[in-house]
């Protein structure tokens, strides 16, 4: 079985207070773009746990990877005997913003409930992924989405209108733990419109979309201080005619908003140019894997 495991960014990001089991109340609206990872799983008779490969060497394929941890979970409560081979071509930047260990996990939920016919609905699975980690359970659900609590509350969306996203991630690493850490809701003043924002998606509208605080990314605070290039990309992104330019997730990827096909590619252009240790992409808002 293949399977397509989708990038997401974030449009907004808001951290509105932290919790007493240490987790971060968020609302966030979350969007899928056009870059994956891919998933070839294959059910093995008579074996027995999950082994999987990998394109790239520096990635773990044990349980400090989300696929086995997620294949793990799904098969040992549901009585699964055989065995599971997995094999992951990463595309999607480690420790980016991007959700792509994550998505990993959700598309490998979902192959495995096919595989063995475990007959699990969507929810079940999110509930699952809740487990794994606050992204997961989007990952599931897909498309365009408001995501509240910790990200396992979702309410769909309305499709974002087309628009050129150019990501940018630069060559750092960033740990999601170490920027939630850090970061202090009672010190920021500055939160995203996240309610215009989902009034302008369900109006089709990408430009009103743009304005103000509706897109913008509360985690910056953090990650921006810390990591000059961040700035830097949003200011070339904009000087190329982004409508919006901001972090998404933890970081370090930056993306920005195009309305002309013309600019965003210039933009990339000019990005591989001036910053060829980055991996620069042009993409666009998906709203399924397949």
């Amino acid at each position: 079985m293949y399977l397509r495991a989708t990038a997401k960014i974030n449009l907004a990001l808001d951290v509105l207070k932290k919790r007493q089991d240490g987790y971060h109340e968020v609302r966030m609206v979350m969007q899928m773009v056009g870059m994956y990872d891919r998933l070839t799983l294959e059910a093995v008779k008579g074996g027995q746990g999950v082994r999987l490969t990998t394109n790239l060497s520096y990635i773990p394929t044990d349980e400090n990877n989300l696929v086995v941890r997620a294949a793990n979970l799904l098969m040992s409560e549901s009585g699964v005997t055989d065995g599971l081979a997995v094999h992951l071509d990463k595309f999607i930047p480690v420790a980016a913003g991007l959700a792509g260990g994550s998505s990993d996990a959700a598309m490998t939920l979902v192959g495995v409930n096919r595989i063995f016919r475990l007959g699990k609905t969507e929810e079940e699975l999110m509930q699952l992924g809740a487990r794994i980690g606050a992204d997961v359970p989007y990952c599931i659900k897909r498309g365009t989405a408001l995501s509240e609590g910790i990200g396992e509350i979702l309410t769909p969306l309305k499709a974002m209108p087309d628009a050129g996203i150019l990501l940018s991630k630069p060559n750092i690493s960033v740990s999601t733990r170490d920027v939630y850490a850090a970061f202090d809701a009672e010190k920021i003043t500055d939160h995203p419109d996240i309610d215009g924002l989902i009034g302008a998606i369900e109006a089709g509208d990408l430009h009103a979309m743009t304005e103000g605080q509706r897109m913008a990314n509360v985690l910056e605070t953090v990650t921006g201080p810390k990591y000059p290039v961040i700035a830097e990309l949003k200011k070339t992104m904009l000087e190329e005619g982004a409508l919006t330019a901001i972090m998404s997730g933890s970081g370090p990827t930056v993306f920005g908003i195009f309305d002309d096909s013309g600019k965003a590619e210039a933009c990339r252009m000019r990005l591989r140019a001036e910053r060829p240790q980055a991996r620069t992409f042009l993409t666009w808002p998906t709203r399924y894997n397949s």
